[in-house]
């Protein structure tokens, strides 16, 4: 026999669980069942795909209750694990993000108190230490010959590990139970009525029988199979979370069915919160295939694109064959067509929530719009439908609005749709960029996701509006064009700056997007912004340095000044400076970085201590 040490973040969350921060423990043998499901589903996954010679007539989960001995066994005939998986999977935190996954989990707990957690970042079985002060699990893998694995821990720091020489296949947890505390809702998870009632409630749905005894306690409906007036709210919440492991309920729940010369069914939810790791690589994502009710393999990727990502759910094909690999599903027409028919499903449901419930919109749009925009770069054929559900911020309003809203409320003679991207609301309300277009009420669209840098430049116009960005190109929003400062009194100064900032700037001209501030920095039409630049080289992208265009306000005093002075003398060594000065302050102003911080505060601190 071998003692060993769980992982550190292993032993917090223990300690979470011995002195539960959970009123509902009830869930611990809800957890215990999905995992035994799981292993089922596994070993006749093993079997049809890799050859596996093993039994699987007989699949099912057991629960034995012995009132006397204080303990309750669950059992399964599945895959198993070895003694190497054992420790992998019960002795750390494995995949589920260590320190990070913890933090995130007293965090919510602190704020929701009782919120339902544990399954959510995929933990479920230390629940088991709520209601036991002792664990023994003891598991044999299918196809290995010899022994099996014992393991058992008091959840208080450690764990023993040892052989178990006749271990039949499968896994059994048993918990040896704390005795009844009512008043800590602990109760007495021995008694037959409670577990009946506990399976009937959380895992009726499992599609493998869970028998007592001589009885069957579930009912193994496939919930998609029913029609969705015969199937409760609570039963599909309850499905929902077996496979998403997400203690809320859904925000929707779509049901779809297609008969002719393809058959298939799904049963789709939209979540009513993102999950922890949606914008992780390694997170899991994708729907449950089945084939003919047979379970083929989950997280499938090739049914869902991954701007949808967050979508949970099953789909059931009647024409598949059970051994189709995942290679074959990239390929298979017949997946190709499901997953067309299930994007344009999803998006014309957030549409419907649109109009017919606004509240669960805005909900869906703030967990999940910036994931959905990512559609507007991987998905062309989709550009309408997905714009159509978008909504952004905007200069006229603090709630967000649609782009058709946007179209509705522009200003006669106006043919684009004006936006402007930067880090935060804030930024951009303030930016320089902004000025005239506020001033003569040009409504203006804020995007502040760092997808928006790239999608704006993918998506050529909505509704035959362009989209046009203020920061790019040249702007001219004069009411009168005699009210245009003649540039020529300013040509010597421009060329001046110019030739002192040639490596900053690849023009310096007079702006009319300016009213207030005294400079600004612009891109080119065709030019990528700065962001962009910046993202790219975060991602080891170095392209050339892109130089933009200096504007200045031709009515600010500053620069009335700076011409004033460079007609008295142009030799004046304060003109330079002055210069940098004008184009640092352009670059803050947009949130941007200098290139040399020290060097500009010198200089803007000798220029004070000259004016005090």
């Amino acid at each position: 026999m071998e003692t060993l040490e769980f992982q550190a973040e292993a032993r917090q969350l223990l300690q979470l669980m011995v002195h539960s921060i959970y009123s509902n423990k009830d869930i611990f043998l809800r957890e215990l069942i999905s995992n035994a499901s799981d292993a089922l589903d596994k070993l006749r996954l093993a079997k049809l795909q890799d050859g596996l010679e093993a039994d699987t007539s007989d699949l099912h989960i057991e629960i034995e209750a012995d009132p006397e001995a204080r303990t309750l066994t669950v059992r399964d005939n599945g895959i198993g694990m070895t003694r190497e998986e054992v420790v992998a999977l019960i002795g750390t935190i494995a995949k589920s993000g260590t320190a990070e996954l913890l933090a995130k989990i007293k965090e919510a707990s602190e704020k929701k108190g009782d919120a339902e957690l544990i399954g959510q970042f995929g933990v479920g079985f230390y629940s088991t230490f709520m209601v036991a002060d002792k664990v023994t699990l003891v598991t044999r893998k299918a196809g290995t010959e010899g022994h099996g694995t014992r393991w058992e821990s008091a959840g208080e720091g450690t764990y023993t590990i040892d052989d178990e020489p006749d271990a039949p296949v499968g896994t059994t947890v048993t918990l040896h139970l704390r005795p009844k505390d009512e008043e800590d809702a602990l109760y007495d998870y021995a008694d037959e009525w409670r577990i009946k009632e506990i399976v009937k409630r959380y895992s009726d749905f499992i599609s493998f029988p869970i028998r007592k005894g001589d009885e069957t306690l579930n009912s193994q409906k496939a919930l998609w199979a029913r029609p969705r007036s015969e199937v409760t709210d609570d039963e599909y919440h309850q499905f929902y979370r077996h496979i998403s492991h997400d203690w809320s309920d859904p925000l929707e729940i779509i049901n779809m069915k297609a008969e002719g010369t393809f058959e298939y069914e799904a049963l789709l939810f939209i979540p009513s919160r993102a999950p922890h790791d949606l914008f992780q690589r390694d997170a899991r994502r994708g729907l449950q295939l089945y084939v003919k009710r047979v379970f083929i393999m989950d997280d499938s990727k090739e049914l869902i694109p991954d701007y949808l990502r967050f979508v949970k759910g099953v789909v059931d094909a009647a024409d598949l064959s059970l051994n189709i690999s995942r290679e074959i599903l990239q390929q298979d027409r017949h997946i190709q067509m499901i997953r067309r028919r299930l994007v344009k499903k999803v998006l014309s449901t957030i549409k419907d929530l649109m109009s017919s419930n606004p509240e669960k919109y805005a909900t869906f749009w703030r967990e999940f719009g910036r994931a959905v925009k990512e559609g507007l770069l991987s998905e062309p054929d989709n550009h309408k439908p997905i714009l159509e559900i978008a909504s952004f911020g905007t200069t006229a309003q603090d709630e967000p609005t649609t782009l058709a809203a946007y179209v509705e409320r522009m200003k006669e003679g106006q043919e684009e749709i004006y936006f402007l991207t930067g880090e935060s609301r804030s930024q951009v309300v303030n930016s320089p960029h902004m000025e005239a277009f506020a001033e003569q009420g040009y409504e203006v669209l804020i995007l502040t996701d760092p997808v928006d840098e790239i999608w704006v430049d993918a998506v050529p116009d909505f509704d035959g509006k362009k989209l046009r960005s203020i920061a790019r190109g040249s702007v001219d929003l004069k009411k009168d064009e005699e009210e245009a400062e003649p540039e020529g009194d300013f040509a010597p100064l421009l060329g001046f700056l110019k030739e002192k900032l040639d490596e900053q700037v690849k023009e310096v001209r007079l702006s009319h997007r300016l009213t207030t501030s005294a400079a600004c920095l612009v891109s080119d039409q065709d030019d990528i912004t700065p962001a962009l630049e910046k993202m790219y080289r975060a991602m080891g992208q170095e392209g050339p340095r892109v130089k933009r265009i200096l504007e200045l306000n031709p009515n600010h005093p500053l620069v009335a000044g700076l011409r004033s002075a460079y007609e008295r003398g142009a030799e004046d060594p304060a003109l330079p400076e002055t210069a940098e000065l004008l184009y640092g302050t352009a670059l803050l102003a947009e949130g941007g970085d200098l290139e040399d911080p020290a060097r500009f505060a010198k200089l803007l601190a000798d220029r004070l201590a000259r004016t005090v």
